[in-house]
């Protein structure tokens, strides 16, 4: 990067990198919706997801290297690396829950699984929506706080939705059981979390730009 682009700010680029970033992520939670529907070869997902993941992980190591790159960024430098390191986040959670699937030898799907899934590709959309909204600070008043209401409300219900399974799994009194998929429900509910964090930022980018 020559010394013109380090004193221009990079709005462009920063703005590609972070919705490929959340591009990614919802790669990897549909890659991890399509498992549900065709559980054979669960492997082969987890290989996938774990691609997706490693890309994504690609991107946020490439947003925080041209952070260190560039003297003027269009929104706040702190802002950009929170912005990719939960981004990142999202998709670990994914890749986690997949992966203890196959170490598990989860025979099947469960309602819970396809539960946080809508959940989780429900706030990606909304998140995917608000990042795109930054490209234009003028509106984003008026583009972002919708995505960010919605997304708060998804993460209520991914709350309710843990609450719940993990109270059905210790009715069966099976410890195996509990101990397995608790933990599976517990990522997958991990990253709608993250994705609550996600709006939280495009919150404080709002208050200081909108």
């Amino acid at each position: 990067m020559g010394f013109k682009e380090w004193i221009i700010p990079q709005d462009k680029v920063f703005f590609d990198l972070l919705e490929k970033h959340i591009a990614l992520a919802g790669q990897c939670a549909d890659q991890f919706d399509r498992m549900l529907g065709n559980w054979a070869n669960v492997e082969v997902w987890r290989s996938t997801i774990k691609e997706l993941e490693t890309q994504a992980d690609s991107t946020g190591h490439e947003i925080f290297d041209r952070l260190n790159r560039t003297f003027i960024t269009p929104i706040d430098r702190e802002d950009l690396a929170r912005l990719a390191h939960v981004v990142d986040d999202i998709a670990d959670a994914i890749d986690a829950a997949s992966n203890r699937i196959v170490l598990y030898n989860i025979p099947a799907p469960t309602p819970p699984m396809n539960g946080f899934l809508a959940i989780l590709k429900a706030q990606i959309r909304e998140l995917d929506d608000g990042i795109r909204s930054m490209r234009k600070p003028s509106q984003l008043k008026h583009n972002i706080p919708p995505h960010i209401v919605e997304i708060h409300r998804l993460e209520n219900e991914a709350d309710k939705l843990l609450n719940d399974s993990v109270a059905e799994l210790f009715a069966s009194n099976d410890p195996v059981r509990i101990i397995k998929y608790k933990e599976i429900y517990e990522f997958l509910e991990e990253a709608t979390d993250r994705c609550e964090d996600v709006a939280d930022v495009l919150q404080d980018i709002l208050r200081k730009h909108g």
